[in-house]
């Protein structure tokens, strides 16, 4: 994906005029962690984080006058240290989760009051091996409700290059 087309994913109403932080979890080469800095502030910080380090080496360390703090590290299997965070992105990544409800439940624990979750993901149900805990756009409804989230709005939609399922962002807060 151009970085345009993941920036019109990510477009909303929600992001402020104060500097934030955010953490893009499962960032990879970095298209969306550049969408969202694009969006953010000058003086912002977004905690980039991905196992790959030869995709993170691809990210510049400030884009749009936002810092980018890259982590090497695997949001899945630790825990994560993040604390008073204004959004967490996770683009094409929450998919890799299996146990989601845990996972939603301790990430929130790193959001500041009023801080939300922003994903893209394949709307889908059927597991693949590049999707392997699919969610659909109804299945994070019932799972960020379950977690005691109010908001759920969906934001775009478009057509996926790699199959049926189409694109999805959401925006969820509390």
């Amino acid at each position: 994906m151009e970085l345009n087309e993941a920036a019109q994913m990510l477009a909303n109403d929600h992001f402020s005029w104060r500097k934030e932080q955010w953490a893009d979890l499962g960032c990879g080469s970095g298209t969306f962690t550049l969408a969202l800095a694009g969006f953010l502030q000058p003086q912002s910080t977004i905690y980039a984080m991905d196992t790959d380090i030869s995709a993170l080496k691809q990210i510049p360390g400030n884009y749009n006058s936002v810092a980018i703090q890259k982590i090497t590290g695997d949001f899945n299997k630790q825990v994560l240290s993040f604390k008073n965070l204004d959004g967490i992105l996770m683009a094409n990544s929450l998919h890799y989760v299996k146990d989601k409800y845990t996972f939603i439940r301790e990430a929130s624990d790193c959001l500041a009051e009023g801080g939300c979750f922003l994903l893209v993901e394949y709307d889908m149900e059927q597991a693949n091996q590049w999707v392997p805990y699919p969610l659909s756009l109804a299945s994070v409804t019932d799972l960020f409700h379950e977690a005691g989230f109010t908001l759920i709005r969906k934001l775009k939609e478009r057509p996926s290059l790699f199959g049926r399922a189409k694109l999805y962002s959401v925006i969820i807060q509390r």
